[in-house]
């Protein structure tokens, strides 16, 4: 294993937790294990753990591409990774509203709506929110 996939695992479970990387990792077949490598060390290694600006930052400007992308079945993953990357749900509506803006109302109703529902279910699971971004 290179040093930039042991960053991008280190920093991938730091954001999504070890129980959603321990899952996705058990689901890795050698049909697709190429794939995973490539987005451990690309999307985690390099992007997700550059300093250049905050876990914070980078959670918010994640859900506003994927949204104004229309790639949503990836919204829930990364809003119940904002507990850990410090971006609040004030945060994340702000976001979703630039996307309205500059990318249409249609996708950031959806994403709104997926981010509605995953916090009502880590509220019902007892899953720690983030108050207020800063």
């Amino acid at each position: 294993m290179s040093e930039r996939f042991e960053t991008g695992m280190k920093v991938r479970r730091s954001v999504l937790g070890d129980e959603h990387v321990d899952r996705a990792e058990s689901a890795k077949t050698p049909f697709d294990e190429p794939f995973q490598s490539l987005i451990t060390e690309g999307a985690w290694g390099t992007v997700w753990a550059s300093e250049g600006i905050s876990q914070r930052e980078r959670s918010m400007l994640t859900l506003a591409l994927l949204a104004a992308l229309g790639n949503f079945e990836e919204i829930a993953m990364h809003i119940r990774a904002t507990a850990r990357t410090g971006a609040s749900k004030q945060d994340v509506l702000e976001a979703f509203q630039h996307v309205a803006v500059y990318a249409g109302v249609p996708r950031a109703n959806q994403a709104l709506k997926i981010a509605k529902e995953t916090y009502a279910e880590m509220e019902r699971s007892g899953q720690k929110l983030t108050a207020t971004g800063g």
